[in-house]
């Protein structure tokens, strides 16, 4: 059981991976955190809306739970240039049982003038929506304009002093960015691990949350490259190769390619 008493925690998302490889596990869950009070939502690739009938079995146990969401990822990394897909189905399905639903897709990166540059074309930024972290940094980064490392002087996406989400893994995780760990429900109770977390006495979050991962670098005498992608690529490389040092923080080994 999971001590989940918090009084800041509206929703418990089922995300993965991908979450309906466990199905009798997913829905058994959404029914407690609904029974508990709860909205739910997931987020899954539709790999199981094979047809639009195979979508509406597929969502009978879902659209009896009152769920607040069902998020399908729907882009060129998941289908490539296919117009019909699991995805499309998986969405006809879910309007024709009435769950909420939406779709996700992620913007390939592209470069583009930096249009704060004196003449709007010198420099360039990278557009898109993709996030340089994990798998990302290994297949998208070739190719793509860099800057140097002094310039990350901030997280531009998670705010490290007062996080407004968590995720939690099967290993019992406690992400305050994929990767970055709070410490493990296993050990110490949910409710615990969030109201006595301080981003300042955290040894990786502490960096982060006062200079970026350039101040996490410096902070830690990390050895690295001269120019990075974005400050997520920076970071991540930065994070990978502390991860022996900080085991407990930099959790599971998985999110950084290593097992």
């Amino acid at each position: 059981v999971v001590d989940v008493s918090l009084d800041s925690l509206p929703e418990v998302y089922f995300e993965g991976g991908e979450p309906f490889l466990f199905y009798p596990l997913m829905v058994e869950g959404i029914r407690i955190a609904r029974e508990k009070g709860f909205k739910t939502g997931m987020v899954t690739n539709a790999y199981w809306a094979t047809t639009v009938e195979d979508g509406e079995l597929w969502l009978k146990s879902i659209s009896e739970l009152d769920v607040s969401n069902l998020s399908i990822s729907d882009d060129a990394f998941h289908y490539g240039e296919e117009v019909e897909n699991t995805a499309k189905c998986a969405l006809a399905a879910a309007k024709a049982m009435d769950v909420p639903t939406g779709s996700i897709s992620i913007e390939k990166p592209e470069v583009k003038p930096d249009p704060e540059s004196e003449d709007g074309k010198g420099g360039s930024i990278i557009g898109g929506s993709a996030v340089f972290r994990g798998r990302a940094v290994d297949k998208l980064i070739e190719g793509l304009p860099r800057r140097n490392w002094e310039e990350f002087g901030e997280c531009p996406f998670e705010d490290l002093r007062a996080p407004k989400r968590v995720h939690l893994d099967s290993f019992g995780n406690v992400h305050i960015c994929q990767g970055l760990s709070m410490g493990n429900m296993w050990e110490t109770p949910l409710s615990k691990l969030v109201k006595n977390y301080e981003a300042d006495a955290h040894p990786i979050c502490g960096p982060i949350a006062k200079g970026g991962p350039t101040l996490l670098a410096k902070e830690l005498k990390v050895e690295h490259e001269d120019e990075y992608v974005d400050a997520c690529h920076f970071c991540y490389a930065l994070r990978k190769s502390l991860i022996d040092e900080y085991p407990q923080y930099l959790a599971p080994r998985q999110v950084y390619g290593l097992e």
